[in-house]
């Protein structure tokens, strides 16, 4: 039985979605989570600074908190790069680019599949890059599209404003018009805009929650290992923040739930 934490961590609330998947999905695991809220957005920032960000809060969660596992819940940062995190710890780091390409494979019908997500994620080629490498990825017909604005009203607490769609209708209009099947929600700020997606993109088409499909994978890969928690009751959650914590604390309960009571403060490096 391991009881050290599992460490996740985004650049504000989004990587709450992957948290709610994983205390869904693994009662029993210990979480602590970094929401680096005094430095969002990530989006449009450099790739180089956001991997600094990464490293910086990688360290923390295995030097302070002795983090078993290492979810990154943060597109942008997983799609700066994660080979120098994982060449620098000892500890498995998981992504959320894979897991959501996968599942968006298994559920289109038609080869065409659309990924949006931040200017830095699509920008930086991380998911024509990783669809490459799959079986079948090659015959996928992929549309990518930046959605700029949307972690902004997600970080606010704003997710079904008239402002909300229609800043969806103008930034979504040329994955409608790509007649995808399959929408990939390639940031974990996205999932919490579902509905207003689901409307604009139509009730056919299918939305595939990355947040969703790294906590099913974070699971497979801890059953009947000496890494899980099995059997020991309910886990402990740990909040931390880089920015404000009485805001942090009112729109996390708001968007995750009330597993978020006391929330800890971070100094973060400049």
């Amino acid at each position: 039985m391991n009881d050290r934490p599992i460490g996740v961590f985004d650049s504000g609330f989004g990587g709450l979605t992957v948290a709610r998947a994983m205390i869904d999905l693994l009662p029993e695991e210990n979480l602590v989570y970094i929401g680096d809220t005094g430095r969002y957005p990530y989006g449009p920032r450099p790739l180089d600074e956001v991997r600094r960000f990464a490293q910086q809060i990688t360290a923390k969660l295995i030097s302070e908190h002795d983090a078993k596992l290492v979810v990154v819940a943060c597109n942008t940062a997983a799609a700066a790069g994660l080979d120098g995190l994982q060449d620098s710890i000892d500890v498995p780091i998981l992504s959320v680019i894979e897991p959501g390409l996968r599942a968006a494979l298994r559920a289109t019908t038609s080869g065409r599949i659309a990924v949006i997500g931040t200017v830095g994620t699509i920008g930086s080629g991380a998911y024509q890059r990783a669809l490459i490498r799959m079986p079948g990825g090659a015959d996928v017909e992929l549309t990518c599209a930046a959605c700029p604005g949307f972690v902004e009203f997600v970080e606010r607490g704003d997710t079904g404003s008239d402002q909300v769609y229609v800043l969806a209708e103008r930034l979504l209009a040329p994955v409608r018009d790509a007649k995808v099947d399959t929408v990939l929600l390639g940031c974990t700020h996205y999932p919490f805009l579902a509905r207003t997606i689901s409307d604009v993109m139509g009730r056919e088409v299918v939305l595939v929650s990355s947040a969703d499909e790294t906590a099913f994978e974070l699971r497979a890969s801890l059953t009947g290992t000496d890494l899980g928690r099995d059997g020991a009751g309910p886990g402990t959650h740990t909040w931390i923040s880089s920015g404000d914590i009485d805001t942090f604390r009112r729109l996390g309960r708001q968007l995750l739930g009330p597993e978020i009571d006391r929330v800890e403060a971070w100094d973060a490096p400049a």
